[in-house]
């Protein structure tokens, strides 16, 4: 078993020092030593979705993501997208869709759509339900969170339209 040490992490754009073994989940790091509960845990296995992160860009299962890879990489949580009194678009797109029920499934659709929309911001339909399709969510509201990523696009669409 390899011993502890110290692992420089960059989280929501802050840098932080956690000592832990390199091959511990970065799930765990975020929940139980750095307080962040949006990542889920729900498989364990990197199936779910629930413990979806942004990670250098893309999203990223931090369930079996293990802590050694995760140095010195841009890691972005729910938490680092909003506030309560500024959220992101895609946040107020589930909002205004009302694309939650349980809520379980919601880190993981958020992060992943928010990966999505930086990547390709005007996604077709087909284009978000592909990125989506490994995102489980047992509540059944897969048609609002569907229109919340559309709504998402559209809004920014329509800004950067404006921005002309």
């Amino acid at each position: 078993m390899r011993q502890p040490r110290p692992y420089k992490l960059r989280v929501n754009g802050a840098e932080h020092v956690v000592e832990a073994e390199g091959g511990t989940p970065l799930l765990y790091i975020l929940r139980n030593d750095l307080g962040l509960n949006a990542p889920k845990y729900g498989c364990g296995l990197g199936e779910c979705g629930a413990c979806t992160v942004i990670f250098n860009g893309i999203a990223a299962r931090s369930c079996v993501l293990p802590l050694h890879l995760a140095e010195n990489r841009d890691i972005v949580t729910l938490e680092g997208l909003g506030t309560p009194e500024a959220l992101h678009p895609i946040q107020q797109a589930f909002i205004d869709e009302q694309a939650a029920q349980c809520g379980y499934c919601l880190n993981g659709m958020i992060m992943t759509a928010k990966a999505l929309l930086d990547r390709n911001p005007d996604p077709g339909e087909a284009e978000v339900r592909n990125e989506l399709r490994f995102n489980l969510c047992r509540c059944g509201t897969h048609l609002e969170i569907l229109r919340a990523v559309m709504l998402a696009a559209r809004r920014g669409r329509d800004a950067r339209i404006g921005e002309r």
